[in-house]
């Protein structure tokens, strides 16, 4: 629906299945012109096209009620559902199903009015994390560090001046000192499908955590077969019951906090991941065609996966992570230059995102003025390997102004695998 599943729908049409592109949002229209053959401006006209042998994928949250509209009228759906939306976009009533389910929670606070939360702070002074509720920008979210929560009022003083008063539906939760890490797998209405995932997300901006917070900057990833796994059974495999009472199909993971004695969940992921569908393409080695067939029809799939260790690497151009107010601000229209022989060779290492091909030189260009351009992905025995690999086709790409996270997954080699093989989670 915003394009996120534009690689997908890419990959989906080299497997030789015919493929028909909806874009909703008016500003991403032009992703992926020239590089997905049917690009089409009415969804709703195309369902006798599709019919109720074909495959139906959302790549977007807020679209539940449609998708459980469709499935009640026949149709093979894969992407999320209603109830699902409701579960990642608010995070009280999250937070309350996985408390129902039995896990640990740390206590939150909703706040419809920045003074009030702010008066808050004040009277119980500590290191408070806020969270945005519903489909609200992420970078707008804030990890506290002050024990007085000074800097945490000083963010929320800035909303006040920047953000109107009906964009305000936030959380404030204690900061968790702990390991962050994502417990997903794939449901198809009735029980899950394929390996567990587990990966590592990297939002800073800049190498060492430091910067702003963004959509995210690179993400590691393993997958398991382990169904003992400590940490999935403390997670995503509670939710089991929940998901086959709400009808849910599609991958959904759980990003959770942990450290010696505590797993905490923070929040769920009820549709596709960005990067880790992307990532994921990585590992999987079975169609995705048939696979999410598969998922929508509730049949069992011996999805085929390696085994390994992934990592994706964002590269970006300026304004990222924020909007260009100015012309001069932007990337729109720059050329993105890729080595010819890296990109037949390393293609399906590439995943495009807010990029065009022009018609005219066969050319491709950055299609938006946010700088969201590619993702650069590789699975390899070791993590090692994997990141190696990333960089050296980093190298041969040519964004003019173009940057990128050159230390993802260092951390995780250096501080949190020890911390996380110590604690018997992996």
């Amino acid at each position: 629906m915003d394009a996120s599943g534009g690689d997908l729908a890419w990959r989906l049409q080299e497997e030789g299945n015919e493929v028909k592109t909806y874009i909703h949002k008016k500003a991403h229209q032009k992703h992926y012109d020239g590089i997905l053959e049917n690009k089409i401006k009415d969804w709703e006209k195309e369902l006798h096209w599709v019919g109720k042998k074909g495959l139906i994928v959302f790549d977007y949250s807020g679209m539940g009620e449609i998708q459980d509209s469709l499935r009640k009228k026949g149709y093979n759906v894969v992407g999320g559902c209603r109830i699902g939306d409701l579960l990642e976009g608010n995070r009280k009533f999250g937070q309350r199903i996985f408390s129902q389910v039995g896990m640990e929670i740390e206590a939150s606070r909703t706040f419809y009015c920045i003074d009030e939360a702010i008066d808050f702070i004040r009277r119980n002074p500590a290191a408070w994390v806020i969270k945005q509720n519903g489909q609200l920008d992420k970078d707008l979210n804030y990890v506290g560090k002050l024990e007085d929560g000074r800097d945490t009022i000083a963010v929320l003083e800035l909303y006040k001046k920047i953000l109107p008063k009906t964009f305000v539906n936030l959380d404030l939760q204690k900061r968790i000192d702990g390991v962050e890490i994502g417990v997903g797998r794939y449901f198809n209405g009735k029980d899950w499908v394929g390996p567990i995932e587990f990966n590592i997300e990297h939002k800073s901006l800049f190498p060492g955590g430091l910067g702003p917070k963004t959509y995210e900057m690179g993400t590691i990833m393993w997958y398991s077969d382990n169904e003992k796994n400590k940490l999935y059974q403390a997670t995503t495999a509670r939710m089991k019951k929940f998901l086959q009472n709400i009808g849910f199909i599609g991958d959904f993971e759980i990003n959770c906090i942990v450290s010696k004695d505590h797993i905490f969940p923070l929040e769920a992921t009820t549709r596709f991941g960005y990067p880790a569908l992307q990532l994921q393409a990585q590992f999987h080695q079975s169609p995705w065609g048939e696979f999410l067939l598969a998922l929508a029809r509730g049949k069992k799939y011996d999805l085929k996966w390696k085994k390994g260790m992934g990592i994706i690497n964002l590269v970006a151009a300026p304004p990222f992570p924020y909007h260009a107010r100015e012309p001069r601000q932007s990337s729109e229209g720059m050329e993105v230059i890729i080595d010819p022989k890296t990109f037949k060779h390393k293609r399906k290492n590439i995943h495009l995102e807010e990029v065009y091909q022009s018609k005219k030189d066969g050319k491709l260009y950055v299609s938006s003025e946010q700088g969201y351009v590619l993702h650069v992905s590789s699975v390899k025995d070791t993590l090692f390997e994997a990141r190696a690999e990333v960089l050296e086709i980093i190298k041969d790409i040519t964004i003019p102004k173009m940057f990128f996270r050159n230390d993802i997954g260092a951390k995780f080699l250096n501080e949190e695998k020890p911390k996380l093989k110590k604690w018997g989670y992996i």
